[in-house]
C-alpha cells in the first residue's frame, strides 16, 4: 500500500510538472480573461519601460551638451532654478538643484562619492528600474559628512576598497536623482562646490586618474519625442515585446510572482521574446484592448490619487516603494516619475479652497498657519504656484515659491499669513506674497522635506486655503 502511495504520489507530480510547462496556448481564457491579464500586464509593465525609455535617451549624449542629460556613470549638474519661460518639466522645485546620473553597472559596481556639505540638507535617491527607491545616501539616512558608496549589480561578490559602503542594487540600471538644499539664487555659488564634488566612479577605475567618459551615440533612440509620449503612443506589439526583454535584464521583484504567473498564462515571459505576430488573432486584439484600457485606467486614477483633505491631496501610503500596488507604480511614474520616499519629501497638491473650490487667479486667498502648525519637518517647506498646466508664471517679483526660508512676517500672536493673489497685497506684505497667474486654475503644491511623523501618519494635515475677496 504504501508503495502503491508513493507511485500516485510520483504520479501527481509527474502530471503538475507536465502542466506547467505547457505553453500557454494550452491553457484555455475566454477573451475577456486574456484582455484582463493584458490591461494588468501592461500597468505592470509602464514603469520598467518608461524608464529605460527615459535612460536611453536622457544617456544618449555628449557630456555638458544639455542640461540634465549626459553619459552613463556621470552626473550631469543642474545649475539655476527654471525661468518663468521653462517647459522642460511640469511642477519643477525651487527649493534644490539636481544633480541627476544614470548608472550602468552591467560592467560592475560604481562608486557614489560625497564631500562633507557641512550640515547642508541633501540626498542621493537610488531608483531601480521598477522605480522603487531602494537606497537614500543623505542628511537624513547616512549624515552629511564626506562618504563613499558603492553601488553594486545582482550576484556581484567583490571585494570593496576599505571605507567604502555597498549598497545593493536590484537591478543593473539605476537612476541617482540627487537634489541639493538651494536658498534662493545667492545660494547657487557653494551649491554648485557642492555639485562639483559629486563623483560617480566605475570600481574599476577606483583609485586611478579618472578617465574621461564617452559615449556611442544610437541613432535610432528618439531624441526629441519625451518618454512619456513615447511610451504612451508606442503599439502594444512593440511594448510586450520591449517589455519581456527587459525583464531578461531587470527581473521582477521577490514579491511579483502572483503577477508573472499570471502572465504566462497569455505568452509573456520574463526574458523569452514575445513575437505579437505569432500569437493569434483574438490573443493580438486582448493585448490591444488591454493595454488601451490600462492606459485609460491610469490617466482615470491620476487625478485622484492621495487622500484629500483640507482641499489638499496628500500622498504619504506607498510611496517610492510601492510593493504589489502595479497601479500607483504606474501612475506615479507618468505623472512624476523619480518619486521620493514620503520620508524624505512629501508634496501636498491643493485641489481647492475651503468651500471646495477650486483656486483661481481672479480671487484673491490666504493660506493661515496657526502658531507652531507650519509644516512640521527636520529640513524646510515650501509653497509653490504653477498654473493649470503645471508651469510657472512670470510676477513682478520673479518669485515662484515661498517658505520658511524667505524673510516672513509672523503675525504678533505667532501665527502666520501667505497672501496667494495676483496683486500685490502690499508693501508690509509682500514679504509673505505667491503671486499668482491673473486667471485660470492655480496649481498650488505645497512641499515638505524630511517631513515629521505627524505628517506622514496625518494628525498633521495643510490647513485650508480660504477666498478672502
Amino acid at each position: 500500500m504504501k508503495l502503491l502511495r508513493t507511485i500516485a504520489a510520483a504520479a501527481f507530480l509527474l502530471s503538475t510538472l507536465g502542466s506547467a510547462s505547457r505553453p500557454a496556448a494550452a491553457d484555455a481564457l475566454s477573451v475577456d480573461e486574456m484582455k484582463t491579464i493584458a490591461e494588468e500586464a501592461y500597468i505592470y509593465f509602464y514603469p520598467l519601460v518608461t524608464m529605460d525609455v527615459s535612460r536611453r535617451q536622457f544617456t544618449n549624449i555628449e557630456a555638458g551638451k544639455m542640461i540634465g542629460r549626459g553619459p552613463a556613470n556621470t552626473f550631469s549638474n543642474i545649475p539655476a532654478f527654471p525661468t518663468a519661460e521653462f517647459r522642460g518639466v511640469v511642477r519643477p522645485n525651487f527649493d534644490t538643484l539636481y544633480s541627476s546620473g544614470w548608472l550602468d553597472l552591467t560592467g560592475g559596481p560604481v562608486v557614489l562619492s560625497v564631500p562633507d556639505t557641512a550640515g547642508r540638507y541633501y540626498m542621493m535617491p537610488m531608483l531601480d528600474m521598477w522605480t522603487d527607491v531602494f537606497a537614500v545616501p543623505g542628511k537624513r539616512t547616512t549624515g552629511t559628512g564626506a562618504g563613499d558608496f558603492a553601488v553594486v549589480p545582482p550576484g556581484w561578490k567583490g571585494k570593496l576598497p576599505k571605507g567604502v559602503q555597498r549598497i545593493d542594487a536590484p537591478t543593473p540600471y539605476v537612476w541617482v536623482i540627487g537634489r541639493t538644499q538651494t536658498n534662493g539664487p545667492q545660494d547657487y555659488d557653494p551649491v554648485h562646490q557642492l555639485q562639483a564634488a559629486y563623483k560617480l566612479t566605475p570600481l574599476a577605475d577606483w583609485g586611478k586618474k579618472p578617465r574621461a567618459i564617452t559615449v556611442k551615440i544610437d541613432p535610432s533612440v528618439d531624441m526629441k519625442t519625451p518618454p512619456l509620449n513615447q511610451v504612451n503612443d508606442m503599439p502594444a506589439r512593440q511594448y510586450f515585446a520591449y517589455a519581456t526583454k527587459l525583464m531578461k535584464l531587470h527581473p521582477p521583484h521577490i514579491t511579483d510572482q502572483p503577477i508573472v504567473a499570471r502572465m504566462q498564462r497569455i505568452g509573456l515571459v520574463a526574458g523569452k521574446y514575445f513575437d505579437f505576430d505569432k500569437a493569434d488573432p483574438a490573443m493580438q486584439q486582448a493585448l490591444k484592448e488591454g493595454a488601451a484600457d490600462g492606459l485609460k485606467k491610469m490617466q482615470a486614477l491620476a487625478p485622484t490619487l492621495g487622500r484629500a483633505v483640507n482641499g489638499w491631496r496628500v500622498n504619504t501610503d506607498t510611496m517610492g516603494v510601492y510593493g504589489t500596488y502595479y497601479l500607483k507604480r504606474a501612475v506615479i511614474a507618468m505623472v512624476g516619475l523619480g518619486a521620493n520616499l514620503p520620508e524624505d519629501a512629501v508634496y501636498p497638491l491643493n485641489i481647492g479652497d475651503s468651500d471646495g473650490k477650486p483656486l483661481t487667479g481672479e480671487h484673491k486667498y490666504l493660506l493661515h498657519f496657526d502658531k507652531g502648525e507650519t509644516p512640521p519637518n527636520q529640513a524646510f517647506w515650501s509653497v509653490t504656484m504653477y498654473d493649470a498646466e503645471g508651469f510657472q508664471v512670470a510676477n513682478s517679483l520673479n518669485r515662484f515659491a515661498i517658505g520658511d526660508r524667505d524673510a516672513l512676517k509672523y503675525n504678533l500672536d505667532g501665527s502666520l499669513d501667505l497672501c496667494i493673489q495676483h496683486d500685490s497685497p502690499g508693501a508690509d506684505r509682500e514679504s509673505n506674497w505667491l503671486p499668482s497667474p491673473a486667471s485660470g486654475t492655480l496649481g498650488v503644491t505645497m512641499r515638505i522635506y524630511a517631513p515629521a511623523d505627524s505628517v506622514l501618519d496625518g494628525s498633521w494635515v495643510p490647513p485650508a486655503v480660504k477666498r478672502v475677496d
